[in-house]
């Protein structure tokens, strides 16, 4: 998608907010634990790339990511730290990973068996690091049972083309009040793992919830996600230890303005009639920018005020009902803080009945971010 420049809707990315949310969990933490600073989907939004520079300068030894092709964006970038791909990747990718010195998820020994071939027939000297996924009531990916955990430790030990770095869970409920759900998946996780010899270097459960909220669970590597974005993971149910700073602030304008007569229909639908004398201001941002059709009804910010989103959004623009006549060109915050009113992505997602991981990470790639 192109990236629209020519235009004022921009997403404003604060580096120093990455950093300060960093540096604040480094202090938090339990000390000798790693933060590897999550990136996956474009860095929640964010831009993985600027996002794992800042997150380097903070303090960050390593990166998580989801899919292969984020890896080797980073590589290609010329990050040379340690990377985590948490999801699974074909076997048949195995050297293109050992090649670049990546480290992956595995569930399942056939998968190990597979690797182990392809790197033997290859005759390469790299090893591929792998982190064994345990599945303790996620439902997701990984090892259920300690047979199984057994099986995957004797695999290793019979084999050395692959590298047993770690083995992992993610937790379900880690930023709810009823810590019922977590405690089954921490025992359950405690169980499995008793059942090694011996423990990889890595033995990590730790995600943003859990880093704040679960202190001292096993771990020894935080994968340090949506608080780096300066974003509560329980939205508003728990509160912060330390003040997150918010990361993304969105801004516009207005490109046109006009008084309305009365009766008179706005956008997609005729979903909103006006009132005699009402102005109303177009902005050029819509759900062709991720800003969601639904979000009829809701604020913005002009110079301090909350104006309503009125009629449908549109692909590329919305419509704005303004207390008064302003120029066009005039600012419009949507996410964000405008003199004494502020507009946060919390905001936003509860209006949307979702969560803020999903309102950032739909925003597309024709909203330029901007890095100060």
């Amino acid at each position: 998608m192109v990236v629209g420049i020519h235009r004022k809707t921009i997403a404003y990315i604060d580096t120093q907010a990455i950093i300060s949310n960093i540096q604040q969990e480094i202090q938090w933490m339990d000390k000798g634990t790693a933060l590897y600073a999550v990136v996956k989907a474009d860095g929640y939004g964010h831009g993985a790339v600027e996002v794992a520079k800042a997150a380097r300068e903070a303090g960050a030894t390593g990166f998580c990511v989801a899919i292969l092709d984020e890896a080797l964006e980073l590589r290609k970038a010329g990050f040379t730290e340690p990377i985590l791909i948490l999801g699974l990747v074909d076997v048949a990718y195995t050297e293109l990973m050992a090649s670049n010195k990546l480290s992956v998820a595995v569930s399942s020994i056939k998968w190990l068996d597979q690797a182990q071939a392809i790197l033997k027939k290859s005759n390469r000297t790299e090893k591929l690091a792998v982190h064994v996924a345990l599945d303790t009531g996620m439902g997701r990916i990984g090892f259920k049972t300690a047979d199984e955990v057994q099986a995957v430790e004797k695999w290793f030990e019979a084999n050395e083309s692959l590298y047993f770095e770690g083995i992992f869970t993610h937790f379900a409920k880690a930023d709810s009040r009823d810590e019922s759900h977590f405690n089954q998946q921490m025992e359950k996780f405690n169980v499995l793992i008793s059942n090694l010899h011996q423990k990889p270097p890595f033995v990590h459960t730790a995600n943003s919830a859990t880093a704040l909220w679960h202190k001292g669970c096993s771990s020894n590597l935080i994968r340090f996600g949506i608080a780096m974005y300066g974003l509560n993971p329980s939205g508003s149910l728990l509160p912060e230890p330390y003040p997150l700073k918010p990361v993304m602030r969105i801004s516009s304008e207005i490109s046109h303005i006009k008084q309305m007569q009365e009766g008179e229909t706005i956008g997609y639908g005729a979903t909103y009639r006006a009132h005699e004398g009402e102005w109303i201001g177009t902005i050029p941002i819509g759900y062709g920018d991720g800003w969601r059709r639904d979000l009829q009804g809701h604020d913005v910010l002009v110079e301090g005020h909350r104006c309503e989103i009125v009629g449908r959004v549109c692909m590329d623009q919305c419509m704005i009902r303004l207390p008064y006549e302003v120029a066009e060109k005039t600012e419009v915050v949507l996410v964000g803080q405008s003199q004494n009113e502020t507009i946060s992505m919390q905001e936003i997602a509860d209006y949307l009945h979702t969560i803020h991981y999903e309102v950032t990470c739909g925003l597309t790639t024709r909203i330029p971010r901007k890095y100060i």
